[in-house]
């Protein structure tokens, strides 16, 4: 189990790769990754998180997510900074012997991650900065779990 939370960016690919490559006796690795969108006219986001806080939090929600399913391992990557359109912001993998549950677990830490863990974002556009707030349909993700 691995949490990294970051400025630099990450290489997807090779995140991926070292993941699967490190797996033993898994039959199924689920991978995620979350990009910056372009929505009305957004030209960045700026991601904030609370050092010490941040990885506490979402290594309690990949060890959820470990003892809930037969996961061989997990991996939570999320960066914080200011993010260019197009950027990565975050990635999950997953790897469990079967691949339902190392979908469900994948699908329960972006879910978990997108309301629980402690970013606050902006989004940088044409007509300056805003908060963005949170989003009724991402709580309601969460009562599937």
């Amino acid at each position: 189990m691995r949490v990294a939370v970051q400025e630099a960016p990450f290489d997807l690919g090779e995140e991926a790769r070292g993941f699967a490559a490190a797996a033993a006796g898994a039959g199924a690795v689920v991978t995620f990754t979350g990009v910056v969108r372009g929505d009305g006219g957004m030209a960045a986001m700026e991601i904030e998180h609370y050092p010490g806080m941040t990885e506490k939090a979402i290594a309690g929600i990949v060890s959820q997510a470990v003892a809930r399913w037969a996961l061989v391992d997990a991996l939570v990557i999320h960066r914080h900074g200011r993010l260019a359109v197009g950027e990565a912001i975050m990635m999950v993998a997953t790897a469990a012997p079967h691949r339902a549950d190392a979908f469900a677990a994948a699908e329960f830490l972006m879910d978990y991650l997108k309301s629980r863990a402690p970013f606050w974002k902006k989004e940088i556009g044409p007509d300056g900065a805003a908060w963005v707030a949170a989003k009724d349909e991402d709580e309601a993700a969460l009562t599937r779990w």
